[in-house]
């Protein structure tokens, strides 16, 4: 907030409750705003390499979430299907539960004709080695599927970070790269969110103290936009769903009680 040549600059946040005329007295004095996007966001990729593929340009309306572009990614691609195959196979597993069936039908035979001294102690001890050998082999191949799988997901991972997705609801206001140029945290595009939309209002220092959260006002666009909507001063921006209202207008505001 400043002071300056008899003037108070305030940002006030006005929340549109819709597209109507409120009454007001009549003595409410009209002030001088803007409507600027509620964020203005440039998106890069968190990684380096050649862009591949920019699904939007400048102008177009895009979704949370939507895919904006792409890097090269066939290395990326490549790790991902040899750690799935990875995962995947179960070979090493059913050998080594075989082994361990095997050992341990062998270790009850062999303890039970011990008993009857029909075997030395060392064909016991081995059948016990063998079993014992043979769980390990099976926990071995437990945790060798684990690993697989955590490989799985990190090449996952680093696939998806070669994919630009948008962080905000909005539109593409500058396309800065284009497919084949070199990305290294670069911006590849510039997103203004328009649903909400902020105001900055230009108020005298008579108001100082006058304007306060959840007093009404009327918003009025400048031509040829136009219209009028019924505002609330909040936390909250000028919601704007249908995107009828463009960043960057002059407006008119008047503050009711």
């Amino acid at each position: 907030m400043h002071n300056r040549g008899g003037t108070l600059r305030r940002s006030l946040l006005l929340a549109l409750l819709g597209v109507a005329l409120w009454a007001l007295p009549a003595q409410a004095q009209a002030l001088d705003c803007l409507i600027y996007p509620y964020v203005t966001v440039s998106v890069s990729f968190s990684t380096d390499g050649v862009l591949d593929k920019v699904t939007v340009d400048r102008g177009d309306l895009v979704k949370e979430g939507q895919v904006l572009a792409t890097l090269e990614s066939s290395v990326e691609k490549a790790a991902v299907a040899l750690a799935a195959a990875r995962a995947r196979v179960e070979s090493a597993m059913k050998s080594n539960q075989v082994r361990l069936d095997f050992g341990l039908r062998k270790f009850v035979r062999t303890d039970e004709m011990y008993k009857k001294d029909l075997v030395p102690l060392k064909d016991l001890d081995e059948a016990e080695t063998q079993k014992i050998l043979a769980e390990l082999g099976v926990l071995e191949a437990k945790e060798n599927r684990e690993v697989a799988e955590l490989e799985l997901e990190r090449a996952r991972a680093a696939l998806e970070q070669r994919t630009l997705r948008s962080p905000v609801t909005g539109l593409v206001t500058e396309r800065v790269l284009y497919s084949g140029e070199f990305v290294k945290g670069t911006a590849v595009l510039k997103l203004a969110q328009i649903h909400p939309l902020r105001v900055e209002v230009i108020a005298p220092v008579m108001l100082l103290g006058k304007i306060n959260v959840g007093m009404r006002a009327e918003v009025q666009p400048e031509a040829p936009a136009g219209g009028s909507y019924t505002a609330t001063v909040t936390v909250v921006d000028l919601p704007n769903p249908s995107y009828r209202l463009p960043a960057g207008l002059k407006c008119k505001v008047r503050f009711g009680r």
